[in-house]
């Protein structure tokens, strides 16, 4: 009987271990035709990257901002002067872009994001230290220099004229850190990157994490109840990532498990509450995208939350699952067209590249290798802060 168990224990080991095999030979496949499709792309960008010299948030200003010099303004997309008294406070557009607000700390901040993320790609796929060398300078401009750092909080950010000096609602612009600090991350072996400018780079992440736990629009944030805290999750936890704070990885899956995904999910795996607004198409495939994330930079090999599933069947696979069928032929989409860039989405989408890496669709794979790669338009760059899937892998 004992050799018999024993022989049947070794049988499903075996087949455990040779199917885990094929799995991961079919990720590292998917991997593969990801680098070759991007190589040539990554290559160019970084080319670009390495003539740019640093521009932080002290080179611009507003009138506007009841910050100093060292801190981040913006001001809220959605609202605009009023027609029936011009010089007062903004009103509310739903979906609708107001161009006339002030934008240039974001545009410096996406730039810096741009560069970063570029110069990270390249070094992971050709392990050349000129690229290090370079993005060091710009770490150090927005971080460690005196004179050209940005102070590690979003006091002043999406403001509105006449009604508030900023916003928790502003939060959701440092989402465009994100590829800061995994690139940082990524680099931070290299020769070219000195231990005190990583130093210095972490603590300043490590500031910005407690601030945003701590003061009154981050823990504001936190709790909203749509994309918006799922937004400050997903940038929480690439921050905790860099500066190696378990204890804070450890509370964002928990958080992930019981909050964000049982309160945001239909049980169709769409999102109610961006389903309701001016753009629910673009909000919809904004907010999936931050889930993945959530799960691509949260999982562990003992607990993937890929593989989670509520009691009553919500899942991230579930929710990709509801809006592939838009993302290949959007003329399906079953609500009205969104108010504004209804034309310009969907875009290379990360929760198909990782949902395919991880579930081994490759009908989700041929669907992302499709999308456009490179958009230019402001709107969508605003909404992709993940743009260089190598360096999450």
């Amino acid at each position: 009987m004992k050799k018999i168990l024993s022989i049947f224990v070794v049988t499903v080991l075996y087949v455990m271990v040779t199917a885990f095999a094929g799995f991961q030979k079919d990720v590292d496949h998917l991997e593969k035709q990801a680098i070759e499709l991007l190589k040539k792309q990554i290559i160019t960008e970084a080319a670009w990257a390495l003539k740019q010299t640093p521009v932080t948030i002290t080179a611009s200003s507003s009138p506007r901002s009841a910050g100093g010099k060292h801190d981040f303004f913006s001001e809220a997309d959605y609202w605009w002067p009023d027609p029936k008294n011009p010089n007062g406070p903004y009103i509310s557009k739903d979906g609708l872009t107001n161009p006339d607000n002030f934008l240039e700390h974001r545009k410096a901040m996406i730039r810096f994001s741009k560069i970063i993320g570029a110069l990270a790609s390249a070094y992971k796929i050709t392990g050349d230290e000129k690229y290090v060398k370079h993005a060091v300078k710009h770490f150090q401009a927005w971080f460690i220099n005196s004179e050209t750092l940005m102070n590690p909080n979003l006091l002043f950010a999406q403001a509105v004229k006449g009604r508030f000096t900023g916003r928790n609602y502003g939060i959701i612009d440092t989402i465009h850190l994100m590829e800061v600090a995994q690139g940082a991350l990524v680099m931070q072996n290299a020769k070219s990157f000195n231990n005190a400018t990583l130093q210095g780079v972490k603590q300043w992440f490590a500031d910005y994490t407690l601030w945003l736990n701590t003061s009154v629009p981050g823990i504001q944030e936190k709790t909203v109840k749509n994309n918006h805290a799922t937004c400050w999750a997903m940038q929480v936890a690439s921050f905790a990532k860099l500066c190696n704070d378990e204890n804070m990885l450890d509370s964002l899956r928990i958080s992930y498990k019981t909050i964000l995904l049982p309160n945001q999910m239909g049980n169709d795996g769409s999102f109610p509450l961006e389903m309701a607004r001016t753009k629910a198409y673009g909000y919809s495939i904004f907010n999936l995208d931050a889930m993945t994330m959530l799960c691509q930079i949260l999982s562990t090999p003992n607990d993937n939350l890929f593989n989670f599933e509520t009691p009553d069947g919500k899942s991230i696979k579930k929710g990709i699952h509801y809006l592939y069928p838009y993302i290949v032929d959007k003329n399906k989409w079953i609500l009205k067209p969104d108010v504004m860039y209804w034309e310009n989405w969907p875009v290379a989408q990360p929760f198909l590249f990782f949902g395919a890496v991880q579930y081994n669709q490759q009908d989700w794979f041929l669907a992302w290798k499709k999308l456009n790669h490179q958009p230019q338009v402001e709107e969508v760059i605003r909404n992709l802060p993940i743009r260089n899937p190598l360096i999450w892998l």
